[in-house]
């Protein structure tokens, strides 16, 4: 697949790294030679000096055979542009990255189609989004919904009062529990089970359930007596956070620390009334004591450094705050945030990197997610008339190591899958690989 990236910022690159390992012919185009000089001295892309939003360029550079084209840059009217330019010029797909949520309206989609522009990304709505569904079950730390939510994810740390440690998946009930064990986070290492594996202390556990028994995963994996989160206290005034304290439930009372005055005032205009803007460093443990810390059931740290975040999540856990969420935009830290055991971890690269990579695949494709802490993705496939998935019961598929499938919607109605399951037409399958596995997983449903 030729893919070009404009813009080599943090999702740009990003995006490169990833599917440079998948050998797809990529370049990466942005008008700072630096930025490109990191990338491609240590990945199989090439890179190229120039505008985004220059026709010649782009000619030179072949847009008018690219399968996909995706507009990454900082600057979302440049990102608009240069899609239009690369669709008129002949690219198959375009994708800009957006910073206005009016353009997300389903009213403007056919707008922006035909002005040439297949899709369009909000990194930060994306990440305020997952903030606010980790905050509504206040002890998971990744959750995840599949065709309206009667199929859900739940990645959740496993404690000592977890009923399920020490004992072999094929002995937590059988064909009957309502559950599926689908990936497992051990230390550095992601796991993708099989019957004799064991869930140990500390894992980071990945099922699939059906809505109606989430109180029974929480009562297993030991998390009934984390409170449930009605006051969130937010540190720094950042986009994600406007959008965070707008998706917030109305139940929950939203504070939000911000150093900058002039951004508070700006703040007071974005936000309604229920929402409390503080004009204060957020690293002032007394200014946090003041303002009610520790009557706080959820502390986000969306400040622009990812030391300053991962530091006042700590400082919140060690005050006895449960729910604490942090940006680590530094990929190089989440592994670092996850050994101090500090709570859910938000990379917009990431999150925009799964959309973006959906884009690529053949098959009919409504979701892709990166797992934060683990290296590992999950699809949501739509099942088409004859593909191969449809041709044996699921155990004699011949399904590549390292991939499970998770559950399937069928006629609206939420079931697990086993072995013996038959996988037909139309059904909505939900499928979990490590890293980079899923171009092979894709060939199954096409």
């Amino acid at each position: 697949m030729r893919i070009i990236i404009a813009g080599a910022g943090e999702v740009g690159t990003h995006l490169a790294k990833l599917l440079s390992r998948e050998k797809q012919d990529i370049i990466l185009l942005d008008d700072n030679e630096e930025r490109l000089n990191s990338v491609s001295a240590n990945f199989d892309l090439m890179t190229v000096i120039g505008s985004t939003t220059s026709i010649t360029k782009l000619e030179e550079i072949g847009v008018q055979t690219a399968d996909l084209f995706v507009a990454v840059t900082p600057d979302e009217s440049r990102n608009l542009t240069a899609c239009l330019l690369a669709a008129k010029l002949g690219a198959q797909k375009t994708l800009a990255r957006i910073d206005n949520y009016e353009y997300l309206l389903p009213k403007h989609k056919e707008f922006f189609a035909q002005l040439g522009v297949s899709s369009l990304i909000y990194p930060e709505m994306l990440a305020a989004k997952e903030i606010v569904s980790s905050m509504k079950m206040s002890w998971v730390r990744q959750w995840w919904e599949f065709c309206g939510g009667e199929l859900v994810l739940i990645g959740t740390k496993l404690g000592a009062q977890a009923e399920i440690l020490n004992i072999p998946l094929h002995q937590l009930g059988g064909r009957d529990i309502p559950y599926h064990v689908v990936a497992i986070k051990r230390d550095s290492e992601t796991i993708i089970p099989r019957g004799d594996d064991i869930l140990m202390l500390n894992d980071i556990v990945y099922f699939t359930t059906m809505r109606k028994y989430i109180p029974y995963i929480r009562k297993i994996a030991g998390k009934e007596s984390e409170p449930d989160v009605q006051h969130v206290m937010i540190m720094g005034g950042s986009r994600i956070a406007v959008r965070t304290a707008q998706y917030a439930p109305s139940y929950m009372k939203v504070k939000i620390i911000e150093k900058s005055l002039a951004r508070c005032n700006r703040l007071t205009e974005l936000l309604s009334d229920r929402t409390m803007i503080i004009n204060g460093d957020g690293r002032d443990m007394d200014l946090l004591l003041a303002e009610g810390l520790q009557n706080t059931e959820a502390f986000v740290a969306l400040t622009g450094n990812a030391e300053t975040n991962i530091l006042s999540c700590l400082a919140a856990r060690r005050m006895g705050i449960s729910k604490t969420v942090a940006e680590v935009e530094d990929i190089d830290y989440i592994a670092m945030a996850e050994s101090l055991d500090i709570g859910t971890v938000i990379n917009k690269k990431l999150i925009a990197a799964s959309h973006i990579y959906q884009l690529m695949l053949n098959a009919d494709v409504s979701n892709v997610k990166c797992l934060t802490f683990a290296n590992a993705e999950v699809a949501e496939f739509t099942v088409k008339a004859g593909s191969r998935i449809t041709k044996h019961l699921v155990k004699d598929l011949g399904l590549p190591k390292g991939a499970t499938i998770g559950g399937l919607i069928r006629d609206g109605e939420p079931y697990l899958v086993t072995g013996d399951t038959a996988i037909k037409e139309g059904d909505h399958v939900v499928v979990f690989c490590l890293d980079m596995i899923i171009k092979k997983i894709e060939k199954f449903f096409s």
